[in-house]
This record gives C-alpha cells, sequence and structure tokens, in this order.
C-alpha cells in the first residue's frame, strides 16, 4: 500500500463513531476513529513507533487470526483477510498508517487500537468493504481475546528479542571478532602501559586488544542473558492479568507461531500478574544494553587516545582515514568513527534512566509507561547494532600498529624502574627513577651509570617483554 502523508489527507474525510461520539478521520486513511483520537490528544513529539514494534504488532495480530478461527472463534473468511491485511503491517507496506505519538496513553492502548483500525479497515477493503464501515471490526475480530495491556508489552518483549537476534549479536559478533584479531595481530609488539594516565610498566599491545576483545564478549554473554528474560510474555492476560475473554489455548498456540516465525522462543507468562503490573524484565535488558554501551565508550576513547597525534599525541596506532577534519586546519584528521560509538553510547546511557524511571511507573495491575520504554529500548538495540558494525567496518578492521612509537615510548618511561625494586629495594628503584626524571635520561642509562647491578642482570631485568608476563622477582608491583 501507498503511504500517504498529511498533505494528501488534507481534503476528503468520513465521519466515524465511536463509544465517546463522531469525529472525522482523513477519507483514504486506513486508521480509523480512536487513531484519530489519539492523534488529536497527543500533539506531544516527532517519536513515532519504530518499525521492529509495528512489524511485532503486526505479527500478534496475523497469528491471533489463525488461531481464533482453528479454536472456531473467528470465521475463515474473516481470519484470511486479516492475516492479508496484518501480513502487509508485518512486511511494512502500511508503515505510514501510523501516526501516534510515543508519548500517549501510558498502556499503549492508543497504539493497539491503531494497529487494530489499520488491519480491520484493510482486511474491510480486501472483502469488498467500505474503509470505515466495520465489516471486519478492530475489536470484536481484531483484538478478538486480546487487550492493549497484555497485547503492547508481549509487543515489545518480541521486537526486542527479534533485534537484538537479527542485528546486535551479528554486530557485537564482528567487533568481537575485529577486537580478536588485533590482539593476535598486534601480540608481538611491547608498549607502554598506563594507569592513572600516567605511565606504568609494559603491556603488549595484544594484551590491550585482548581485554577489549573479552569486553565484548563480555557484553554478547550479557545480551543473550536479557534476550532469555525476555522470552517470557504477558500474552494471554488481558486486562489485569487473569484471561478474562481469552481461550485457555489462545497464548500457547500464537507464541508457538510467532516463535516459528521470529526465530526467537517466547513462552507464556509463569505469572500474568507480574508480567502486566511491572516490565522488570525490560529494565533488565535496558541494564545489559547500559553495561555494553560503557564498554563501548571505554574502547573507543582508549582507541582514539591510543590514536591521538599525529606527533603530537600518544599516537601508538594509526587509525583509519575517513574524512577531512578541520574546516580551517588543513590535514588533519580526527577519529570521527570513535567519537560516533561515544555519543551512541551517550545516549543509550541516557535511554536506560528512562526506562529505568518507566519500569517504577506500575500502580496495581499495569505499568502505564510503556511506550516510552518501548521507544527507548528498542532505539538502543538499533543503535548499538549499527554502531557496533560501523566501529568494526570503518575503524577497529583498519587499525595498525605504530611499532617504532611503542618501542621509543617504553625506553623512555620512569616505571620500568618497578622492575628493579625486588632487588635494590622501592626507595632506592624510586630515587633512580626520580634521577632519571631531573637528568632528562631513561632508567636503564642511570642504573648502568650507578652501577646498581651486573650489566648482565640489569639487561634481563629491563627486559620490557619480559615485564608483560608474569613472574620474575617478588616484590612490590606498583600500583
Amino acid at each position: 500500500m501507498k503511504n500517504r502523508g498529511s498533505a494528501e489527507r488534507a481534503g476528503a474525510v468520513r465521519i466515524e463513531r465511536d463509544t465517546m461520539g463522531e469525529l472525522a478521520v482523513p477519507a483514504d486513511a486506513y486508521y480509523g476513529v480512536q487513531t484519530a483520537r489519539a492523534i488529536e490528544n497527543f500533539p506531544i513529539s516527532s517519536l513515532r513507533m519504530p518499525r521492529s514494534m509495528i512489524r511485532a504488532m503486526g505479527l500478534i495480530k496475523r497469528a491471533a487470526a489463525t488461531v481464533n478461527h482453528s479454536l472456531g472463534l473467528l470465521d475463515k473468511t474473516i481470519a484470511d483477510a486479516i492475516y492479508q491485511a496484518a501480513g502487509e503491517v508485518v512486511e511494512g507496506k502500511l508503515d505510514g498508517e501510523f501516526p501516534v505519538d510515543i508519548f500517549q496513553t501510558g498502556s499503549g492502548t492508543s497504539t493497539n487500537m491503531n494497529t487494530n483500525e489499520v488491519i480491520s479497515n484493510r482486511a474491510t477493503e480486501l472483502l469488498g468493504g467500505a474503509r470505515g464501515s466495520k465489516l471486519v471490526h478492530p475489536n470484536d475480530h481484531v483484538n478478538l481475546g486480546q487487550s492493549s495491556n497484555d497485547v503492547i508489552p508481549t509487543a515489545i518483549h518480541i521486537a526486542a528479542s527479534e533485534t537484538i537476534h537479527r542485528h546486535l549479536l551479528p554486530a557485537l559478533s564482528r567487533l568481537h571478532k575485529a577486537l580478536d584479531g588485533k590482539a593476535k595481530e598486534f601480540d608481538g609488539i611491547v608498549k607502554i602501559g598506563r594507569t592513572h594516565l600516567q605511565d606504568a610498566t609494559p603491556v603488549r599491545l595484544g594484551q590491550e586488544f585482548g581485554g577489549y576483545a573479552r569486553q565484548i564478549e563480555l557484553g554478547i554473554e550479557r545480551v543473550k542473558r536479557a534476550q532469555a528474560a525476555l522470552a517470557e510474555v504477558a500474552l494471554g492476560g488481558t486486562a489485569v492479568g487473569t484471561g478474562l475473554n481469552c481461550h485457555p489455548e489462545f497464548p500457547a498456540k500464537m507464541l508457538a507461531i510467532i516463535s516459528n516465525e521470529t526465530g526467537c522462543a517466547f513462552r507464556e507468562a509463569a505469572n500474568h500478574f507480574e508480567a502486566q503490573s511491572a516490565q522488570d524484565s525490560l529494565v533488565e535488558a535496558s541494564g545489559a544494553l547500559r553495561t555494553v554501551a560503557v564498554s563501548l565508550m571505554k574502547i573507543a576513547n582508549d582507541i582514539r587516545w591510543l590514536g591521538s597525534g599525529p606527533r603530537c599525541g600518544i599516537g601508538e596506532i594509526f587509525l583509519p582515514e575517513t574524512q577531512p577534519g578541520s574546516s580551517i586546519m588543513p590535514g588533519k584528521v580526527n577519529p570521527v568513527i570513535a567519537e560516533s560509538v561515544t555519543m551512541v553510547c551517550a545516549q543509550v546511557i541516557g535511554n536506560d534512566v528512562t526506562i529505568t524511571v518507566a519500569g517504577q511507573a506500575a500502580n496495581f495491575e499495569l505499568i502505564v509507561m510503556l511506550p516510552v520504554m518501548a521507544y527507548n529500548l528498542l532505539q538502543s538495540i538499533e543503535l548499538l547494532a549499527a554502531v557496533s558494525n560501523n566501529f568494526a567496518a570503518k575503524c577497529v578492521e583498519g587499525i595498525k600498529a605504530n611499532e617504532e612509537r611503542c618501542r621509543s615510548l617504553i625506553e623512555q618511561s620512569l616505571a620500568m624502574c618497578t622492575a628493579l625494586a625486588p632487588e635494590i629495594g622501592y626507595e632506592a628503584a624510586a630515587k633512580l627513577a626520580k634521577e632519571a626524571y631531573k637528568s632528562g635520561r631513561t632508567v636503564r642509562e642511570v642504573a648502568m651509570e650507578q652501577q646498581v647491578l651486573p650489566e648482565a642482570r640489569l639487561a634481563e631485568l629491563l627486559d620490557p617483554w619480559r615485564m608483560t608476563e608474569p613472574g620474575g622477582p617478588v616484590g612490590s608491583a606498583g600500583g
């Protein structure tokens, strides 16, 4: 179906009636009177339900038509029409018919009725009826056995799980592979470590990148655990969790169909009162995403610092050059890909705050900030997926090591004296470091001049590679 903008709907209208009276609806709209009321009631923002949420709503309504017919509750002709119309919602053909603001009724009833009306009118059209005639009724047919209060949280779980499965986990896996590859590629390169932004004992560049890879690996595990929490859904609880007006077999049959279509396993909630009066699983999922964002922030910041320069910074790695960095300074190239990662991370962390607050907005049998939870959670998933792929493709996979710079900085470090402390004592080593700093020489040069140890032993202790492995003389390791 062609999506029609508001400008095209400025003319003809049709009059529809609901329990509150009559209201004009654009003549060519597939949505109906309750959606039109929501448009009037919530002129708050430009934010609308994401595509993944609309798709999930379509999946629910399509499966409901199939199950309700199989249970003898819905005529085959009507069920088939709903199935086809809902399929068009699933495929994105009717996305322009979902104009309701995110900041609406806290249960998401406006979005549920928006979906019911679009499918109702499209199904009515498929059967030869006029839009608005309710030949296929939005409540009695499309919403049969359902309530906004169980459909909306279920749709959020479905949309989040499917987006994690199809987009986020593959993106994080690609980023992990890229970082792990660099860890192996750079394992032979010794460089100076840093703690408190000050020189510390040597590490291998590969060890640093191995730490980053492990952060992402653990992030993948966290996201998978969150996905497992999302598997339990509210469908079947209807209005308050009792399952009123819902066939006992309806939720299990529905979820079997949806699980097969999405590739994600869903099951009916063990306790519908928990599933509808709270959304701790969404808070948990958002917490996992926030942790991934924190990991990415650390990695991206490290990488842009390691690549700082090119002459007056740390400069231990070369980042891929992607675009000119300044409108006034010719030749400047900035770490823009890493910067984009940090901005996404900030957004995801902010989204988590909103979801955390929304998770507390549960009064008795219903949580009443579901639309904003849906928007923020799905945005976080989509942003992390996109930026992880981009970070891997346009930055990490193209990083090169500046081996000469890594070598030169090690020898200049005063922290080299740490390896001498077990044999000459902490205070003597500190005095040696201060002398090196004051004179502008290296620890090695001052130690040789002062003959603190035999030359062969000094060379052995001050071998940078040796310092990157456990063992050696036992003593204070610094801090």
